[in-house]
């Protein structure tokens, strides 16, 4: 594993995405690519798009919320703004996902 501190913003944002396994598979979100358009800013603003493996796929929540902490614990990540497709609850998981205050670690 590269130090933490030879990486990029980015290939520390990549790095815990890498790290969010789907129970149901065991794969993980990155390697069954239901991450799309990751964008990381200079100044620590995060934003991507999560597509769940269906439109009703059940562990859709409880992935979107790992997705949010895994990345908001990187130090350097000011924000992160998730937009959520090809789920039929897309509007209702992404305001939660809003509504959730950071936590700070």
């Amino acid at each position: 594993m590269i130090p933490v501190n030879a990486l990029s913003l980015k290939e520390e944002v990549e790095q815990v995405l890498e790290q969010v396994i789907d129970p149901e598979t065991g794969l993980s979100i990155v390697r069954m690519d239901l991450i799309h358009d990751l964008v990381v800013s200079s100044n620590g603003e995060v934003s991507l798009v999560f597509r769940p493996s269906s439109p009703v796929c059940p562990m859709a929540y409880s992935l979107a919320n790992a997705i949010k902490k895994n990345v908001e614990a990187v130090g350097r990540v000011r924000s992160v703004g998730i937009s959520v497709q090809n789920f039929d609850k897309a509007d209702h998981l992404e305001s939660l996902l809003k509504s959730f205050p950071r936590k700070e670690i």
